[in-house]
């Protein structure tokens, strides 16, 4: 089984799923998805992978400057990313990217997941190439939508946002699209489970980059998202400006941790997030803009279609998987024992 975390910049989804390993082989990455059903519309929608850039305890949205933070994060992305990144175009700094279109450095972070064994210590779940990603190395898959040609404006240098929330650990009925959602694939292919995806705000305040919560200068249009991918909605007066939604797909290859003998005794569920949350309502997603450019601007205003885009140079698997961030919090990342404010991996767990 694989499990799959679905969110937007402000909303995510969490999926497991049940399949053969997938690696790259060459082939064309798009040519199983444009076979499915016609587009409809006349919107723009990027889907696209990142590979793993990095995992450690940094936040520099939540938590900047300290090294480390208080859990765990996969980051994906540019390889500007550190434990501080300013109000600045981090595309001037950034030198490679682990995401499919070169011009999009920007950084993507999520909490990682864990398995916690019926003698009380923990292994971190890996994460896996997402469908239509083989040969990505686990990372998350990105969404970019928009409704039509000057719909929406493109996020700004210096832009970030934060969707969830870490200290969630029960429902506040925000409604299944203005929440994380999650899934389990039972089945081969990335099959058993129907898709539900959650969204991210898509109006903003038009002035700032950034707010003391990391999400008071964005909201949800008036009555909240609609359905994915119609992009429609009217914005409230005090968040005037449309720009594209954003939606974030994690991947968790579940499969290595079946044996029931490992798993507790009294019948609980033994996932935990990384900030100690065995409910997954305290999932979060980050987000630092980093497009180079007005490159994602042309990308929602000229309909490019999944990977499809001729205004985007790209990049294959195996070059993107050549960028990485340096690890900076040097400790074991894998075999974790459970403390109050997430895991410190300080102390080195045995597992077979």
């Amino acid at each position: 089984m694989f499990w799959q975390s679905v969110f937007g910049v402000a909303s995510l989804v969490s999926q497991v799923y049940a399949q053969s390993d997938r690696s790259y082989n060459g082939s064309d990455l798009d040519a199983p998805m444009l076979a499915g059903p016609p587009r409809g519309g006349a919107g723009a929608m990027l889907r696209f992978g990142c590979s793993q850039a990095v995992i450690e305890r940094l936040d520099p949205l939540v938590n900047p400057n300290l090294n480390p933070s208080a859990h765990m994060h996969q980051i994906v992305g540019g390889n500007a990313f550190n434990a501080s990144m300013p109000l600045e175009d981090i595309a001037q700094l950034a030198t490679c990217t682990t995401c499919h279109f070169t011009q999009d450095l920007s950084n993507y972070w999520t909490a990682n997941l864990y398995f916690k064994a019926r003698n009380g210590t923990y292994k971190r779940v890996p994460q896996m190439a997402n469908q239509f990603n083989d040969g990505d190395e686990g990372g998350i898959t990105i969404y970019y939508t928009s409704l039509g040609p000057n719909a929406t404006t493109a996020f700004k240098p210096g832009f970030r946002m934060l969707t969830g929330d870490a200290m969630r650990r029960t429902s506040e009925n925000l409604g299944k699209n203005m929440q994380q959602c999650y899934r389990c694939f039972s089945e081969p292919n990335f099959g058993g489970s129907m898709y539900s995806p959650c969204f991210d705000p898509k109006c903003w305040d038009g002035k700032s980059l950034d707010s003391p919560d990391h999400r008071e200068h964005v909201a949800h249009p008036v009555g909240g998202p609609p359905s994915f991918s119609v992009v429609s909605g009217t914005c409230p007066a005090s968040h005037p400006v449309k720009i594209p939604q954003v939606m974030l797909e994690v991947n968790w290859d579940t499969r290595g941790f079946n044996d029931e003998s490992e798993w507790p005794e009294d019948g609980s569920q033994p996932f935990f997030l990384s900030t100690g949350d065995d409910t997954g309502y305290g999932q979060h997603g980050d987000y630092v803009f980093g497009w180079q450019d007005n490159s994602l601007q042309l990308a929602m205003d000229n309909q490019c279609y999944l990977r499809n885009c001729s205004f985007l140079p790209s990049q294959m698997p195996p070059d993107k998987n050549k960028c990485s961030v340096p690890v900076t919090v040097p400790e074991n990342i894998d075999g974790c024992e459970f403390c109050l404010f997430g895991f410190s991996c300080t102390k080195v767990t045995n597992w077979s």
